[in-house]
């Protein structure tokens, strides 16, 4: 690959730092990069502050404002912290731009603490690392104050209008442990993941209760629906007890898939090491089959060779509609309602930032999530969900979502 050619100006500007000091390391580099910064900020600011007054420094001038010496000053850079002169002015009518009054950051560290916040990094750890880049302590509260800037703009993330048709959605719970009076309990965490109509994903919302219930999920469909849903298509979902008939309630013609992984999970507990293999194979015949009929016979004959173990039969025979209704959708939609792996795949990531220890209030943990929700968003931004224009064509020639389609995509 060719050398890339540096700009003139800048390789003559290092030539003379280095000609003009002792340095040694990256450290002598970073002092003096430090020392220039300071005195470079302290120029702009007299620059500016000629601009205001509209003389120059030590010119005669009839104004009755005049210049009025400097305040020492203490502010943190990305070279560290760092002491600078800011000019006054008699009236003190200066409102300097380049670092404003009462600012004592000029570094871009409030994003680099919520990057880092972001990506599971405990206050303890951003501080350390904060304070062995720049070197200057960031305390817990200023972290948190820091990170409560974004507060408002979570608020109105949990309440923003949402689409009107989202063909498929996919909820989860998980649980994160959370100090209520001096103890430590677990907190549910409720979330809805959505494929829009044009085939990428949005989290509709992050809720929060003491445990999960049919009753908290409808609660939550019902608020989704008051911020403008109004159509889904499929609701992929694992076995909580009647969430089926709770979202059939807030959207009358949804359809509810039960997780087939999770279905394979449940009944494998009932049955030994020994046939664990010969059952497995036994029962893909049931959910991977060919069409409606090979699946309906494969069911019949797990029932008949596998009696001795009514407990994972009956996970299946209980579950036999969720099966048999993904033979009457096209093979590519079948793949997406197969299994809530895309929902899980986000509380996985959110795992990240809440495995570090305990939360003290739903603000620190929404805080946590939501940013870490920001880093799966640049990954979603980018494409599409996998072979999205054939699971399209595949609801478009079907009679019940074709016209809702239709429909919204003209909206």
């Amino acid at each position: 690959m060719a050398k890339r050619k540096r700009d003139e100006q800048y390789v003559k500007i290092a030539n003379e730092l280095l000609a003009n000091n002792e340095i040694n390391n990256a450290g002598d580099l970073q002092a003096v990069l430090k020392e220039i910064m300071g005195s470079a900020i302290e120029t702009m600011l007299e620059g500016e502050l000629t601009e205001h007054l509209d003389y120059e420094k030590h010119q005669a001038s009839n104004s009755s404002n005049k210049r009025n010496g400097t305040t020492g000053k203490k502010v943190r850079s990305t070279y560290g912290e760092m002491d600078i002169d800011v000019p006054r002015d008699r009236e003190a009518s200066f409102d300097p731009i380049i670092v404003e009054k009462r600012e004592k950051d000029i570094s871009d560290i409030e994003d680099k603490i919520l990057k880092m916040y972001a990506r599971g990094m405990s206050q303890r750890d951003i501080a350390q690392t904060i304070e062995e880049i720049y070197g200057f302590d960031a305390s817990k509260d200023m972290i948190s104050r820091i990170t409560d800037k974004i507060l408002p703009e979570i608020n109105e993330w949990q309440n923003r209008q949402l689409q009107a048709c989202y063909p498929f959605i996919f909820v989860d719970c998980m649980y994160v442990s959370m100090k209520s009076d001096g103890y430590i309990t677990k907190r549910a965490v409720y979330s809805i993941l959505a494929y829009r109509l044009d085939g990428t994903k949005e989290l509709l919302g992050i809720w929060f209760a003491d445990t999960e219930s049919k009753h908290e999920w409808m609660s939550i469909f019902d608020e989704i629906k008051k911020r403008g849903v109004e159509s889904i298509f499929f609701i992929a979902m694992d076995g909580v007890s009647g969430l089926e008939a709770g979202a059939k309630a807030i959207f009358k013609d949804v359809i509810v898939q039960r997780c087939i992984v999770h279905l394979i999970r449940n009944s494998a507990k009932f049955i030994p090491s020994k046939d664990m293999k010969d059952f497995s194979k036994d029962l893909k015949k049931v959910y991977a089959a060919p069409s409606l009929k090979a699946s309906e016979s494969a069911l019949e004959s797990l029932n008949t060779k596998w009696n001795q173990y009514p407990g994972a039969l009956r996970v299946w025979n209980d579950n036999s509609s969720h099966i048999f209704q993904l033979y009457s959708l096209g093979s590519d939609v079948r793949r997406i309602m197969y299994t809530t792996n895309a929902i899980e795949a986000v509380h996985s990531s959110f795992r990240k930032v809440t495995k570090k220890g305990t939360f003290e209030s739903e603000d620190s943990l929404i805080k946590a999530l939501y940013l870490r929700l920001t880093e799966l968003e640049r990954k979603w931004s980018v494409g599409k969900v996998r072979h999205w224009s054939m699971v399209l064509n595949q609801l478009m020639i079907d009679d019940r979502f074709g016209p809702l389609i239709e429909k919204y995509n003209d909206n």
